[in-house]
């Protein structure tokens, strides 16, 4: 449950920071180059990470797991 509300707490202080800078900006990424918003941005690049940390902590545990059952199978 505290997951939940610090998840829910970081949700909103990132879409406070995300409407009060939406200002158009140029990004500039290897040879492709266009405008947007900094909300979008900003919450892009948070939805990105959430994403890449959500990834990393399910093979952890993926991982966790198989050696859990790795060596309850190796036990007489």
């Amino acid at each position: 449950m505290a997951i939940i509300i610090v998840a829910c707490i970081i949700i909103l202080c990132v879409a406070a920071f995300s409407v009060q800078n939406a200002a158009p900006v140029a990004i500039s990424f290897l040879f492709w180059r266009f405008d947007a918003s900094l909300a979008i941005v900003i919450f892009l690049s948070a939805l990105a990470g959430a994403a890449i940390t959500f990834i990393i902590v399910l093979w952890l545990r993926i991982r966790r797991q198989a050696k859990e059952k790795q060596s309850r199978q190796a036990e007489p």
